[in-house]
C-alpha cells in the first residue's frame, strides 16, 4: 500500500478510542433531550440534487459544494446543510394541514472550505425541526430545547444570541438600498466585518440617519426596554414587526427559565437565504464560532409544493466537542470491555461462559490462543 493511502484527505479526520466514545455519549445526551420534547428521528440521504441547495446559498457558497453527476447527467451534491433535506422529506411523507410535526436527525454535512484555516470540510450535525407551527411559542420551544441540549452536554457558560431576519430586510428597504449593495452589506455584517460594512455604505447614497441605523444593527440588546427602544428608532412596518416578535419571544423564554442565557443581536444574519424570521446562535468560550444555530424558514417548504411554517436548529458536534475539551469538561464514557485470553484446548467452555456473561450485560473481548 502506498504511503499516501494511510492518510486522510485534506479537511477530514478520523475519530477513534476515547474521543469517539465521548462524541457518542454527547450525541446520545442531545438525542435524549430531543426525545423528551417529542421529536422523532429521521434519516435522509448524504447526497441530494444540486437544485435543492442552489437557490438557498450565495453564489460564493455554492462554489464550495462538493458536486458530481449521476448516470443521467443530473448534478448531485454532498449535502452542505440538513435543513433543506428535512424540508423535502417532511413535505413528501409527514405534512398534514394544521398538525405540528417534530423531527430530529444526526448526520454528516460537507463544505469545501479549505480556504478557511483550521476548518474541517466534513461536519457532524445533530438537529431538530418543528413544522406547522408559526407561533412565538414554537420559536421559544426550539430555543429552550437547544438550551437544554447544550446544558445536558455539561456546558454551563454559554450565550444564545437571537435576531430576526425581517429587521435587517426592512431596514434595507427603508434606507432604499439597491439589491447589490444590500447583498454586499449582508455578507459583511454576517462576517462581523464592520469596517468593510462601513466602506460599503460610504459608497451608497443612503442618508446619514439610515447609515447609522444599519451600522448599529449588531449592538447587543439584553432587556425588553432595549428592544422597545430599537422598535421606536425605525419607521418601516417589517422591522417593527420583527422587534414586536422578539419582545413576545423574550417573555415566553422567561417562562422556560432560559432567559439568563439570552441576548439579542439585530445584525445576526446567515449565509442561507431561506431564513425569514427569528434566527439564533449559541456561543461559548474555547471555540471561535457558534456551536449551534437555527431559525425560522416559513417559505422553504413552498419549494416542495407545501405551505407550512417551520423552525429548527442544529448543533455542530465538532465545535461542541472542542468547547468541552478546551473548558476541561470531562465526559464519562462507558467502561471498556474486559479482555479474556484462553487456550484453544478450553475454547468450547470459554466461548459458552463468555456468551453467558455477555447476555447478562457484561462487555468481554475473548481471545483464543491458537
Amino acid at each position: 500500500m502506498s504511503k499516501e493511502l494511510l492518510h486522510t484527505t485534506e479537511g477530514v479526520r478520523d475519530f477513534y478510542g476515547a474521543e469517539f466514545a465521548s462524541r457518542q455519549v454527547i450525541e446520545d445526551r442531545i438525542i435524549t433531550q430531543m426525545q423528551r420534547f417529542g421529536y422523532e428521528g429521521v434519516d435522509t440521504p448524504t447526497f441530494e440534487y444540486f437544485d435543492l441547495f442552489a437557490g438557498e446559498l450565495s453564489q460564493a457558497s455554492s462554489k464550495d459544494l462538493y458536486k458530481f453527476f449521476d448516470k443521467e447527467g443530473e448534478t448531485l451534491v454532498l449535502r452542505p446543510d440538513l435543513t433543506p433535506s428535512m424540508a423535502r422529506c417532511v413535505s413528501k411523507y409527514f405534512l398534514k394541514p394544521g398538525i405540528p410535526v417534530r423531527v430530529r436527525y444526526s448526520g454528516k454535512t460537507f463544505m469545501n472550505t479549505s480556504s478557511l484555516q483550521g476548518k474541517l470540510n466534513e461536519y457532524t450535525q445533530t438537529g431538530a425541526e418543528l413544522y406547522n407551527d408559526g407561533s412565538v411559542y414554537a420559536d421559544a420551544e426550539m430555543i429552550a430545547l437547544m438550551t437544554e441540549c447544550i446544558r445536558a452536554c455539561g456546558l454551563t457558560e454559554f450565550q444564545i444570541s437571537i435576531g430576526n431576519a425581517g429587521y435587517f430586510k426592512g431596514l434595507c428597504a427603508e434606507a432604499g438600498l439597491d439589491e447589490t449593495t444590500e447583498t454586499e452589506l449582508k455578507e459583511q455584517i454576517a462576517a462581523k466585518n464592520y469596517f468593510a460594512a462601513e466602506e460599503c455604505l460610504s459608497k451608497s447614497t443612503v442618508s446619514a440617519e439610515h447609515k447609522a441605523l444599519l451600522l448599529k444593527v449588531s449592538t447587543f440588546l439584553k432587556s425588553e426596554e432595549d428592544l422597545v427602544g430599537a422598535q421606536n428608532a425605525v419607521s418601516n412596518a417589517e422591522s417593527k414587526e420583527a422587534l414586536k416578535r422578539l419582545i413576545a419571544l423574550n417573555r415566553v423564554l422567561k417562562m422556560y427559565e432560559v432567559d439568563q442565557y439570552v441576548s439579542f443581536d439585530l445584525g445576526m444574519l446567515n449565509r442561507y437565504n431561506y431564513y425569514t424570521g427569528v434566527i439564533f446562535k449559541a456561543y461559548t468560550y474555547g471555540v471561535g464560532d457558534a456551536i449551534a444555530s437555527g431559525g425560522r424558514y416559513d417559505a422553504l417548504l413552498e419549494k416542495f409544493g407545501k405551505e407550512a411554517p417551520a423552525i429548527g436548529f442544529v448543533i455542530l458536534l465538532d465545535d461542541l466537542m472542542n468547547a468541552l475539551y478546551r473548558q476541561k469538561i470531562s465526559v464519562e464514557i462507558p467502561k471498556g470491555a474486559a479482555v479474556i485470553s484462553e487456550d484453544a484446548s478450553s475454547a468450547d467452555a470459554a466461548i459458552k461462559e463468555t456468551m453467558r456473561k455477555r447476555r447478562a450485560g457484561e462487555a468481554i473481548a475473548l481471545q483464543i490462543k491458537a
